[in-house]
């Protein structure tokens, strides 16, 4: 115990007199501790942050759309395809829209040189979208049945167009479409599964048909969103390929919309690897620096070796120094690593707004793989420093 304890002083000695030094070997394992850290605690992240979000959208959505041709803006769907769509008997309910082109925005008509650089989604929409999508209003309502039916000039808009003009809730105001008046009626949250609808606005069928299709009749969606039964999304999303087309010429794509977000959060789970390679490989070459500097150190305090050799302690005792000073660097560096790692995980999630997660075996398993390389990086000095004969001393010192 008292070989230990004296031990432990010397190597605590040793340390604190050549701060610099130390500091250059507690960068090693420090650096990829922290860089390890980071990869798996931001991605583990922003994977809760994914789970979270599919729970509040639920798993059950499934969205069908016209193939179009190549170069081919988006084609219609039938005009009956909602009906069509109710058919199948595990979808819940469904919602239709149509996108239309060419459809100028702007807040007001001397605004419009500015807006007219920056194309904004103009869309159609029926009364049901906003249930189908389960997504709620930051203020104001959303278009109903007395819209439809009347066709009258009534707009929602996301959330991001309408930071974008300024909008203030419950504030009468109206934006241009075409050049047209329309009343801003309300606003619509963040769409996560749409994100292009945070900066569109929406209007009646109706009155899309009335203001901007008057050549093509009624109005045909050109896109459903479906909400099915829990578990039926595959046999939904195929069942509605057949009941939509219903053996027309056009083909009907359908996506269901978890396996957008599942498959960001693969891409996630490939870049957590990259960096935790390199993680791994900054911890490697820390480790050859740790074995590079305490090499060097061995030949500056040759000196200091030969005394306590001449005093009489072992070589043993001379190696175990050196090993007890490795491994004090290993948990000083893998706990700063995973400070460090911890805040840029805070930074991160404070960053993205996701929720932040860190797996309880990161923490000591970082500052076992510090340990593990710096007390590999520091077998060779410890023996070469046991080795040293006093006489030798002499000449290295």
């Amino acid at each position: 115990m008292n070989e230990f304890r004296d031990l432990t002083r010397v190597a605590r000695t040793g340390l604190a007199a050549r701060k610099g030094r130390t500091l250059l070997l507690l960068l090693g394992p420090m650096i990829g501790v922290a860089a390890i850290i980071a990869a798996v605690g931001l991605t583990d992240s922003a994977k809760g942050d994914l789970k979270a979000k599919v729970a509040d959208l639920g798993t059950n959505l499934v969205e069908a759309s016209a193939a179009s041709s190549f170069g081919g803006e988006d084609p219609p769907l039938p005009e009956d395809a909602v009906a069509r769509t109710l058919t199948v008997r595990t979808v819940e309910k469904v919602a239709a829209v149509r996108q239309l082109a060419n459809v100028g925005v702007t807040p007001y008509t001397e605004a419009l040189e500015q807006f007219d650089t920056v194309p904004i989604p103009v869309v159609a929409a029926d009364s049901t979208l906003p249930d189908v999508l389960e997504v709620e209003l930051v203020s104001g309502r959303w278009i109903d049945r007395f819209d439809e039916e009347t066709g009258a000039r009534s707009a929602v808009i996301g959330q991001s167009l309408a930071r974008e003009f300024s909008y203030l809730p419950g504030e009468n105001r109206t934006i241009e479409l075409g050049g047209l008046a329309y009343t801003v009626v309300g606003v619509l949250s963040r769409v996560e599964l749409e994100p292009g609808f945070d900066t569109a606005v929406f209007i009646p069928f109706r009155t899309a048909g009335d203001d901007f299709l008057k050549d093509d009749g009624v109005i045909a969606p050109n896109k459903l969103y479906a909400r099915t039964a829990e578990g039926a999304e595959e046999e939904t999303a195929s069942a509605l390929v057949v009941a939509v087309n219903l053996g027309g010429p056009d083909e009907v794509s359908t996506e269901i919309k978890r396996e957008a977000l599942e498959l960001a959060a693969e891409s996630d789970r490939q870049l957590q690897l990259s960096v935790v390679s390199m993680g791994l490989l900054a911890s490697i070459v820390g480790g050859l620096g740790i074995a590079n500097v305490m090499s060097i150190s061995v030949i500056q305090r040759s000196a200091e070796i030969g005394i306590r050799r001449a005093l009489g302690h072992t070589r043993r005792i001379i190696a175990m120094q050196f090993l007890l000073e490795a491994i004090v660097v290993g948990i000083i560096g893998g706990i700063m690593g995973v400070l460090l790692g911890v805040l840029a995980i805070l930074v991160g999630v404070w960053l993205a707004g996701c929720v932040f997660v860190l797996a309880a075996w990161l923490v000591p398993a970082g500052v076992l793989l510090a340990i593990t390389i710096s007390v590999v990086a520091g077998l060779f000095p410890a023996n070469r420093a046991a080795r040293l004969e006093p006489l030798e001393t002499l000449r290295l010192g």
